[in-house]
């Protein structure tokens, strides 16, 4: 069961919470039996606060994953929350030539995986990433969004 908070920040055009629901519900498939999360649909400005606070880079990002870090036996369903920058998100699609809900699904498929503990930090873990994310992309019918050109 997944529990879902979406909170819009920005009146910049992103997916309706029922679609941003279906994505995340995919990649959790098989992977997470309970979740609960919270997505954050933001500006620029809150996107590159957050950023700089967190990651120490002065730049608005398409997509932050904080995931939630239990304490020793504790066990709760709460996964962590996901921040997209709507505006970001669509600059790169125009940028990439890709169709903007291919970008968003690619984006918020991305950021559950790095709450799920996934990582692209070495080639090896950047592998089983994005072969993944392939996977569920092709799932919901977007294309390889690693495939060039």
């Amino acid at each position: 069961m997944l529990e879902l908070d979406v909170q819009y920040a920005t009146d910049a055009p992103a997916p309706d919470e029922a679609t941003l629901r279906g994505w995340t519900e995919t990649a959790l498939a098989g992977r997470r039996d309970e979740a609960e999360l919270s997505i954050r649909i933001v500006d620029e400005p809150e996107g590159q606060d957050l950023n700089r606070d967190y990651r120490g880079r002065d730049y608005p990002t398409n997509v932050l994953s904080f995931p939630y870090e239990a304490l020793p036996g504790v066990e709760l369903p709460l996964l962590g929350d996901l921040v997209i920058c709507a505006p970001v998100v669509a600059r790169e699609a125009a940028e990439q030539g890709k169709a903007l809900d291919a970008h968003w699904a690619h984006m918020l498929i991305h950021g559950c995986l790095h709450l799920l503990g996934y990582d692209h930090e070495d080639d090896a873990e950047a592998q089983v990433m994005e072969t993944l994310e392939r996977d569920l992309l092709a799932s919901l019918g977007f294309p390889d969004p690693y495939a060039s050109d």
